[in-house]
Order: C-alpha cells, then sequence, then structure tokens
C-alpha cells in the first residue's frame, strides 16, 4: 500500500500499525507524536491503529532543550 509520510510517498505492506512503522523506522515513542489524516493518534493507539492505503502521516519528534544561561 500507497502512504505519504512526511510529505514523501512510500511504500508500506499492508496492516502495518503506526508502532510498527515507527519501529521499521528506527523512531522511539517517547518524544514523538503521531498524526493519521490531520488527527493527532494518542501513544496508546499506536500499536492498533492501523494504516491504510492513502493514508498521510506527519511524524514529529520533540526536542529537549533551552536556551544557554
Amino acid at each position: 500500500m500507497q502512504i505519504v509520510l512526511n510529505g514523501e510517498k512510500t511504500e508500506q505492506k499492508e496492516g502495518i500499525s503506526i508502532a510498527g512503522l515507527l519501529s521499521q523506522l528506527g523512531i522511539g515513542l517517547e518524544r514523538v507524536a503521531v498524526e493519521v489524516n490531520l488527527d493527532i493518534v494518542p501513544k496508546a493507539g499506536y500499536d492498533t491503529h492501523l494504516l491504510s492505503d492513502g493514508d498521510k502521516i506527519e511524524i514529529v519528534h520533540f526536542v529537549g532543550g533551552g536556551q544557554p544561561e
């Protein structure tokens, strides 16, 4: 199936979950947010939310830090 991941078309296997996609991409679950078709998916749903052909996924990484003093 084909999805759009952060603006880029990519092929993925049918029935892959968000957790499976993140694992495949080497992205940990701790500091990431995932949006599917403009809806933010709660972390609790990453294992059960299955992606479908044509889905648009945005993955955002949170980076800690601040201004140096």
